[in-house]
């Protein structure tokens, strides 16, 4: 069975309207075509994360595990970090220079996460689970600026590999490359 078929069953997203596989770029998107799909998309998006979060629960938030040396804390701020930068990219017009949410310099990876966690480690739970929570309301405001057009279109943000944002591919990063971690994790917490 294909792997992502495999993730898709095992967490309730084969029945999810809202998701899609597309097996060729082997990642899961939402195909909504549209500015309220996507918009419905982010709420529910918010939904799964919260529902993780609960899962996880605050006492576990500062465990080491899920990613290595990361705790469930540093997931969130990276995850929130990486969305700040999304949130930049639908707010700006073609063609129009961005404000990174990490120093500019900063071009791989490996070097922008361990920035994210460098400012992140120390600040209280509350405010990294707030800021996470309330980055969905602002990409949700972010694509409710756009026109249906701008949503629809493909090449309107060259980020999307010319793509129309309602079919981009906004939230795989979790689902692909953290979650499954995540759920092996909370599982061995459960064995």
């Amino acid at each position: 069975m294909h792997k992502l078929c495999q993730f898709e069953r095992a967490y309730g997203l084969r029945d999810d309207p809202l998701r899609t596989v597309n097996r060729e770029r082997g990642v899961i998107v939402s195909g909504t075509g549209t500015k309220d799909g996507l918009l419905a998309q982010i709420e529910n998006e918010r939904e799964q994360w919260n529902r993780l979060v609960t899962e996880v629960g605050t006492e576990r938030m500062d465990e080491p595990g899920p990613m290595g040396d990361w705790t469930f804390k540093d997931l969130a701020s990276h995850l929130t970090g990486w969305r700040e930068r999304t949130i930049a990219r639908v707010e700006a017009s073609p063609g129009q220079e961005i404000q990174l949410p990490w120093p500019a310099e900063l071009t791989d990876d490996d070097e922008i996460n361990a920035w994210l966690h460098e400012r992140d480690r120390d600040r209280p739970l509350e405010d990294i689970l707030l800021e996470a929570d309330n980055s969905y309301d602002r990409l949700a405001s972010a694509v409710r600026a756009l026109s249906d057009d701008d949503v629809t279109t493909p090449g309107r943000f060259p980020w999307t590999d010319d793509e129309p944002l309602a079919d981009a591919d906004l939230f795989g990063h979790l689902h692909e490359e953290h979650e499954p971690d995540v759920r092996r994790w909370l599982a061995e917490r459960d064995a």
